[in-house]
């Protein structure tokens, strides 16, 4: 809530402006007065619908610290699931109602992500992941970076304001080293190229090269979107450590994959290939209950 002095708002002490609702104080034979806009000064300005994707497999035990802590102001949740053997679904049933179920018949990151941007909704598309790593509240900076004019919004923990504290020295290294080739390679000035929190206008989707099954997705998304002349910007963003279970990334076989990926990319062998090519057997949506 702003304020500033009466004399800006009225013609005399305690008399408000037209257009602006609340009381006055006085404070140092001052009267200042708290002003909000009414409903007139929105109107005609419609807000972008938001779709939130989560892949998951075998996360019954992270869901509940991430879904209830879903802004409310989001308009579309979708869990993509690899074929839990657990009570994943049930649990995101239970915890969020409404949610979208999409079943994936492939295995990997990739994959999953592909279902979920072929089944979102919204103007906007964000991608989380479901191990409580990424604090939900943040989407609200993805979505700003957005309708400030960017195209796709990149996490990133290597600014300030953003940090991790679920990468291993090794990990560490390795991301740095995919990071600089990825400048040399391809330009952009991108600080962290392995990351999931992620958002962008889903009319950009054709734009963007999402074909391909595992973490390198989330490279493949950056660097399509930079040779696709898409305006990016970086979102700090910080990385908690996973709740349960083990992470499904595994950072040696994992990391030729996002260098293959790079080197594709920087030789433009990926443009025939962009979308999702599992055709329409590999994904299923559950009906609601």
């Amino acid at each position: 809530m702003s304020f500033t002095t009466d004399d800006a708002l009225a013609e005399k002490p305690g008399q408000l402006s037209p257009g602006w609702k609340d009381e006055t104080a006085l404070s140092q034979n001052r009267t200042w007065t708290a002003v909000k806009p009414d409903a007139s000064c929105s109107a005609g300005f419609e807000l972008p619908s938001v779709s939130v994707v989560i892949p998951t497999l075998n996360e019954a035990k992270n869901l509940p610290l991430l879904l209830p802590r879903i802004p409310k102001w989001i308009d579309e949740v979708i869990i993509v699931d690899g074929r839990s053997t657990d009570e994943t679904v049930d649990v995101a049933r239970a915890l969020y109602p409404g949610v979208r179920i999409v079943l994936e018949k492939r295995r990997g990151k990739g994959a999953a992500l592909a279902a979920g941007f072929g089944a979102a909704t919204g103007d906007i598309i964000v991608t989380i992941d479901a191990d409580g790593s990424m604090d939900p509240n943040e989407i609200l900076r993805f979505v700003a970076a957005l309708m400030s004019g960017c195209d796709f919004a990149k996490g990133t923990r290597f600014v300030q304001g953003g940090g991790t504290a679920d990468m291993s020295l090794f990990r560490m290294l390795g991301n740095w080293s995919l990071m600089h080739v990825g400048r040399v390679l391809c330009g952009g000035e991108f600080s962290d190229l392995c990351y999931g929190y992620n958002a962008f206008w889903r009319r950009n989707l054709p734009d963007l090269d999402y074909n391909c099954d595992g973490f390198e997705i989330e490279t493949s998304l950056c660097l399509s979107a930079l040779r696709s002349g898409l305006k990016i910007c970086e979102v700090p963003s910080f990385e908690a450590p996973r709740n349960f279970g083990q992470s499904n990334l595994k950072a040696i076989p994992d990391g030729i994959r996002v260098m293959r990926m790079i080197v594709m990319q920087s030789l433009g062998l990926r443009d025939r290939k962009r979308g999702h090519a599992g055709g329409g057997g590999s994904v299923a949506e559950l009906p609601g209950e």
